[in-house]
């Protein structure tokens, strides 16, 4: 399929999904965060692919959505193109998603690298929710995620105040899992997701389905799943090819079943 605002490579089982709309600073509007949606969908279902990189087009990660869309927005828009749903189809993909933040992830960018798996910055970048400076607040899970990872005192801070943080503020308070120099940035990006394609695609499934439901199950009702996934597992091709590569002492060949 053919994206305007995307551009989309898949290489060694790892797709990248490039957010290219240079002349908005890659802003987002409707029909992005549609392609975007449609693009996680068709990769999400690619046996070819076991991991999925989202980055921006040259220093600019995601600037936030584009303002005149938000300013003509009415009440009741919020249910048609609805950035939430996008995002959470995004946090609950069955592959890894992995944000390479190139520079300025900003609103809606920032909520966007929220709901990716890992996330990696360069020394550049800057992250923010600064929508409070627009009369609005951040809709796209900021409220909820942002706090899930930084703490409720500090969302309430960054998001109350519009602040924006450096990357090596955000790494302090874990949004960023690593932080490279600039041009070191997709290096670091790729071998992450190079180790987790090496993976048995099935057991990563299972894992962050797991992972996923750990911050809102209790604890009996986490532990009950995990014992089902594991259950699960233990029926798998992969599974009989990972402990039989470990007693002959070799690397496994995993092909998800």
């Amino acid at each position: 399929m053919d994206y305007k605002s995307l551009k989309i490579s898949i290489e060694n089982f790892i797709a990248t999904i490039q957010i290219f709309r240079p002349e908005k600073r890659n802003a987002m509007d409707p029909v992005s965060w549609v392609e975007l949606d449609q693009a996680m969908k068709q990769l999400t279902l690619n046996q070819e692919v076991r991991v999925i990189v989202i980055t921006g087009y040259e220093k600019v990660f995601v600037a936030g959505a584009d303002i005149q869309w938000i300013h003509d927005r009415r009440p009741l828009d919020i249910y048609g193109v609805a950035v939430q749903d996008v995002l959470m189809n995004i946090y609950r993909s069955y592959k890894p998603v992995i944000a390479a933040i190139n520079g300025y992830a900003l609103g809606g960018g920032c909520e966007l690298a929220l709901a990716c798996d890992i996330r990696i910055g360069c020394e550049s970048a800057k992250l923010g929710q600064p929508e409070i400076n627009l009369g609005i607040l951040p809709a796209g899970g900021g409220t909820q995620q942002l706090t899930r990872i930084v703490g409720l005192a500090k969302a309430k801070e960054l998001i109350l105040t519009g602040d924006l943080i450096d990357a090596s503020e955000a790494y302090r308070l874990n949004l960023l899992n690593h932080v490279l120099p600039d041009e070191q940035l997709m290096d670091k990006v790729y071998e992450v997701a190079s180790k987790i394609s090496g993976k048995s695609p099935v057991a990563v499934k299972m894992a962050k389905i797991a992972l996923n439901e750990s911050s809102t199950a209790d604890l009996s009702s986490g532990l009950a799943l995990e014992k089902a996934l594991q259950a699960i597992l233990f029926s798998t091709e992969d599974k009989k090819e990972g402990t039989k590569a470990f007693l002959e002492k070799r690397k496994p060949v995993f092909n998800g079943e």
